[in-house]
């Protein structure tokens, strides 16, 4: 049976309760994200929070809700949105991918967390799965409120277009692209619309595909992952932006807040979260996650380190004290 597009791809913890909110970012773009606390959350007190993006591709109803749920049983109030042009959030045209407005939407996240008077503004971090997680570090570069930024079979979106796979791409090649581009703009001033990347197909054949895809396709297509507002194609023309700005060349002034970045074993993915490991300034971690693929971090929650991940938020989101600070509950 089709999911219906309200529906979550996993189920939401009994303990947990789920409220879908609208927030803008600094864009004007209204922001559709779900809300995941504890039934039994004592909201007189203030407590730390987390914003989590989802899969390049993907939607708060998939990977991020999995977080969500998860860290909410654990004490934490999570936010999993929808990227600004995608899913249920707003902007026009439908399917734009912008480094840029993708790192802002993390930031608008910490602006709504920061809004509820059971969330301590100082004790704020982010999640980035997949494509997010580059998206997330993005942020956290210019952001100093993310106190603290993991990130799950991270794919760095702006390096692969603008280099290739693995770094593979040549400079004529590149140039080429930047020319097959240019006509697609005319192609899209023609036709009053633009013109969308390969989205999900309807069926799984994996035989028709290599590795890569079908390992995408056996989550976003399938059963296992599918949603019907997770069409996985973007505007051809959203390329420009990743080859021109998206690049993570200021990893250095995330420190010293810390960084956690957690890939599998068999992913095929693991170079992004190696190379950020590499580059990245102290305090930083890499968990490599023992027989894991790339999708297995989006849902498997037998795989998924969430120990890891609640004692690495716990002790760097834990609150400090000082007769200069004022509590979250008692702003008005």
């Amino acid at each position: 049976m089709p999911l219906h597009a309200n529906s979550l791809t996993f189920s939401l913890a009994p303990e947990v309760t789920r409220t879908p909110v609208r927030y803008r970012n600094r864009y004007g773009i209204e922001i559709a994200a779900d809300l995941y606390v504890a039934t039994d959350l004592d909201e007189s007190v203030p407590h730390p929070a987390i914003v989590i993006g989802p899969p390049y591709g993907g939607v708060k109803e998939q990977g991020p809700g999995v977080y969500g749920n998860e860290l909410a049983r654990r004490g934490f109030v999570a936010v999993a949105f929808d990227p600004s042009y995608n899913g249920e959030s707003g902007g026009q045209p439908r399917h734009v991918s912008s480094p840029d407005i993708f790192a802002e939407d993390f930031s608008a996240g910490v602006d709504y967390l920061g809004t509820l008077p059971y969330v301590d503004r100082e004790l704020i971090g982010a999640i980035g799965i997949c494509g997010s997680g580059g998206f997330a570090l993005n942020a956290a570069q210019v952001d100093p409120r993310i106190k603290a930024v993991a990130t799950s079979a991270m794919y760095d979106i702006s390096r692969v277009t603008r280099n290739g796979w693995r770094d593979s791409q040549s400079d004529e090649e590149r140039r080429a692209g930047l020319e097959g581009i240019a006509t697609q703009r005319w192609a899209d001033v023609d036709a009053g619309e633009p013109a969308l990347t390969p989205v999900f197909p309807h069926d799984f054949k994996p035989e028709s595909l290599d590795p890569v895809t079908a390992e995408f396709h056996e989550y976003y297509v399938t059963d296992r992952g599918h949603h019907p507002r997770s069409v996985g194609g973007f505007t051809v023309t959203s390329m420009l932006s990743h080859i021109n700005l998206g690049a993570l060349a200021h990893l250095q002034d995330i420190a010293p807040r810390p960084i956690l970045l957690i890939t599998g074993e068999n992913a095929h993915s693991r170079y992004f979260s190696d190379t950020v490991y590499e580059q990245a300034a102290e305090p930083k971690e890499l968990v490599v996650v023992p027989g894991a693929r790339h999708i297995d971090l989006y849902d498997r929650t037998d795989l998924i380190p969430f120990d890891k991940l609640e004692s690495f938020f716990t002790e760097n989101l834990a609150p400090v004290a000082s007769t200069d600070r004022v509590p979250s509950h008692a702003r008005t």
